[in-house]
């Protein structure tokens, strides 16, 4: 069984490993496998690959991530340079329809609004916009707006994830109620926990997706 120390000493090789990250300013706490990042960061895309990096590494149940973002002189942008940098931005990703996404921002703050039919156009807006200079946080408000509710959203999201090599499929069960997925389970690793919610919003007609899987202990074999 690893320990807490143990995940921590793994989450700072995880952190000085992605060259993307300075870590030099954050921190780590970790709590009966609960991961803590606290400190701050040059960059709001920095934030979420320290995030991302957190994500990787077996054994973490669960994150809080309260790094703040502190941008150097040379990144501050005003909030309309920001704002038509993220609709340019919306405008160039041919996976989101930008005539239904609305901008706001408000010191650095940047919020994404409207409406859109699937789950990856909501996250490629987001994507699209997430490493823009002089963003400190993004909020994702984006709406869906299901084109269908077809009667087999539970067979669907099941054969997914029977397809993916990523996901323990017999340990996880899926419950609908109209257009809302709920998943029960284990699965081996954080990551996995979330591969699993991406792969159910990808079912058509989902607007809700409430994810209660909890990340199993990693049990040596038994020789």
């Amino acid at each position: 069984m690893r320990n807490d120390s143990m995940l921590r000493s793994d989450l700072l090789d995880e952190l000085k490993w992605d060259p993307s990250i300075r870590n030099e300013d954050i921190a780590i706490a970790v709590k009966d496998g609960v991961v803590t990042l606290a400190g701050t960061v040059d960059t709001f895309m920095q934030r979420y690959a320290a995030q991302r990096a957190v994500e990787r590494v077996n054994g973490v149940a669960g994150i809080a991530n309260d790094l703040a973002v502190k941008l150097p002189g040379a990144m501050e942008r005003s909030d309309s340079d920001i704002a038509h940098a993220a609709v340019n931005a919306l405008r160039w990703d041919v996976q989101v329809p930008d005539e239904h996404v609305k901008v706001k921002v408000t010191q650095g703050w940047l919020t994404l609004e409207g409406q859109v039919n699937f789950f990856f156009q909501k996250d490629a807006a987001e994507r699209a916009v997430r490493s823009l200079a002089g963003v400190k946080s993004v909020s994702n408000l984006i709406a869906l707006r299901p084109i269908v509710t077809p009667a087999d959203v539970k067979t669907r999201i099941t054969s997914a994830f029977g397809r993916q090599a990523k996901l323990d499929a017999s340990e996880i069960t899926v419950e609908t109620i109209g257009s809302r997925v709920m998943l029960h389970g284990s699965v081996r690793s954080h990551a996995e926990r979330c591969d699993a919610e991406r792969a159910a919003w990808n079912a058509p007609g989902v607007m809700v997706v409430e994810n209660e899987l909890y990340v199993r202990s990693l049990v040596p074999a038994l020789l």
